[in-house]
């Protein structure tokens, strides 16, 4: 007779300890626009790395003609990016 009640109280027992994680632990969402962030920040990086590789030849030895420069390259070598798509031909 005393037993039941122990096998009952071992099995929920069992039971808490194998689902206590499941029950009451949510997952941390994903930030959904991680793509469109790594995006943008390598065409930032791209193009301030082209800006220095234009400034250090001379073809463009001026900071604001050798940020047009470097976006007008990166819109035509990256157009199927969507950081890219913003730029006005």
């Amino acid at each position: 007779m005393n037993r039941i009640p122990l096998l009952l109280l071992a099995t929920l027992g069992v039971g808490l300890f194998t689902s206590a994680g499941c029950l009451w632990s949510k997952k941390p969402k994903q930030n959904p626009s991680i793509a469109a962030d790594v995006e943008e920040s390598f065409k930032q990086r791209w193009i301030a790395r082209r800006m220095a590789e234009l400034s250090a030849s001379g073809e463009a030895p001026e900071g604001r003609a050798a940020r047009e420069q470097a976006t007008r390259e990166f819109a035509e070598k990256y157009e199927y990016t969507s950081a890219a798509k913003g730029y006005q031909k």
